[in-house]
């Protein structure tokens, strides 16, 4: 198992029908923010319930978050609040052969986490849930009217970009 920022680790015989709570201590929310190249993560919470199918485990809750982030128009950072559903399910790991085709996956196989063994890292898929809930083209607050100052906010935007797009149409 590679090493987690956000280590728990369940054992199947261990699971029942009770709800888990996942919550994120200082040091693992650094750790994830330095992860996902954000400036903080301030809170990271999650409830899910195990549900043993045979040896799959399917993993359904809510994850709940509040980060903050830099917008890519202004360069300011900003709160970004979180509030998501898990779903997934660990699966045995399966030996892989690399196909000589490319290959097309269920809507059902994409949130699919293998483990081996006997156990499943149930925080690595909490910070994986993270990750992508994580807008990576969010804007702050102040992000229009940056793009209002340049130029490019409105149809008739000016500058050397918004002239050249214009170029582009009319052919």
């Amino acid at each position: 198992m590679s090493e987690s920022e956000l280590p728990r680790v369940v054992k199947l015989r261990q699971i029942d029908a009770r709800p888990i709570r996942i919550e994120a201590d200082a040091e693992e929310r650094a750790a994830l923010a330095e992860r996902f190249g954000i400036v903080a993560v301030d809170r990271l919470a999650a409830d899910v319930t195990l549900e043993r199918e045979g040896e799959d485990v399917a993993v359904s809750g809510r994850l709940e978050a509040d980060i903050v982030q830099t917008c890519g128009i202004s360069g300011e950072d900003f709160p970004v609040r979180i509030d998501e559903p898990i779903a997934l399910r660990f699966v045995p790991e399966v030996a892989h052969t690399v196909p000589d085709e490319e290959i097309e996956l269920e809507e059902s196989e994409l949130d699919e986490i293998e483990y081996t063994g006997d156990v499943l890292d149930l925080g690595e898929a909490i910070a994986q849930s993270l990750g992508l809930a994580i807008d990576p083209y969010a804007t702050g607050p102040n992000a229009d009217a940056v793009r209002k100052e340049a130029g490019i906010l409105e149809e008739g935007a000016t500058g050397p970009l918004a002239e050249a797009l214009r170029a582009l149409k009319k052919d």
